[in-house]
């Protein structure tokens, strides 16, 4: 079980509310901020804290993400905004909104991808761990857009295979910090935890093989808009491997960015959007492709940036 985290507070978040400027650190759900606040989890300078807080720079915030071994995993729930794309007896296609996991998970008390079908009625494969039953890839809790389930256990199996294969499609959008150099290029480099920090990912040499493809679709003064093919799916791999360019996505402030302009641009969590996913259908072999538009937060960021804020 990991340690406390010990976070100092940069700059740009010295003024902001101590639940916010969580939220913004860890990249967690603003209720899941309030709740380890109050729980008396998170202490600033060595003391406990309060959510409306006002933070201090170079404070020094300790967060214990640490959760009893016999807790209970969180009983199913609705999900508000979640849409259903594609519903049928093999698959069920969702479009996730942002603040919501894939499956519950040690340390996320918020809600899920699962615990709202379930809530909402749907059956899912049984194949795969108890609390991820269904779940063949993961969106990570910041990150909206397209996401399958499998409902079926051929369709866990096929889903499986064909993410192993890299035969499916996933393209992103994302919004990163300045310009990329060359506009279009692929980026090749080893996934694995971070070597200090059990939160983050990095680029590390004895890591697993990962390769991004990105494409410069618009410039603005202070950023640009990409598209980007995922060849394979490591935990965070947009992010890392643009933070690694020293381009991070605009308010992913886990890895590097600029809280300054996140706050300029109205975010609270990293520009980027899962636009759409194809895959083979299980049962008929038919090409499937689904897409998603950009959430409100992202969109509004996105007209700021064009209109040169």
């Amino acid at each position: 079980m990991s340690e406390p985290r010990l976070l100092p507070v940069p700059d740009g978040l010295a003024g902001e509310r101590l639940d916010v400027a969580l939220t913004r650190l860890l990249g967690l759900s603003r209720s899941r901020s309030a709740d380890l606040i109050a729980s008396g989890a998170v202490l600033v300078d060595g003391a406990p804290g309060a959510k409306s807080d006002r933070l201090l720079p170079g404070s020094l915030l300790t967060v214990d993400l640490r959760e009893p071994e016999e807790a209970a995993p969180a009983a199913p729930e609705p999900v508000p905004g979640m849409r259903v794309l594609l519903d049928d007896d093999d698959v069920v296609v969702v479009d996730k909104p942002v603040g919501v996991a894939a499956h519950p998970s040690p340390g996320w008390t918020g809600p899920t991808v699962v615990g709202g079908l379930a809530a909402a009625g749907f059956r899912i494969s049984t194949s795969g761990a108890a609390e991820r039953q269904g779940i063949v890839h993961r969106l990570d809790v910041g990150t909206s857009g397209v996401m399958v389930i499998a409902k079926s256990e051929r369709a866990y199996t096929s889903l499986k295979r064909q993410f192993k294969e890299r035969s499916v499609d996933k393209l992103y959008h994302a919004v990163v910090q300045g310009h990329c150099d060359p506009l279009s290029g692929t980026i090749d480099a080893p996934i694995d935890r971070h070597p200090q920090h059990d939160y983050r990912w990095a680029v590390v040499s004895s890591g697993k093989s990962s390769v991004t493809h990105y494409d410069t679709l618009e410039a603005f003064p202070h950023a640009s808009l990409l598209e980007i093919h995922l060849e394979t799916g490591r935990t965070h791999q947009i992010r890392v491997h643009m933070s690694a360019l020293h381009h991070p996505c605009v308010g992913d402030l886990t890895y590097g960015a600029d809280p300054v302009l996140a706050k300029r641009v109205g975010l609270t969590r990293q520009w980027l959007h899962a636009v759409r996913l194809c895959f083979d259908h299980p049962a008929s072999g038919e090409r499937i492709c689904l897409q998603s538009a950009y959430p409100e937060d992202l969109q509004t960021a996105l007209d700021r940036l064009r209109a040169g804020v």
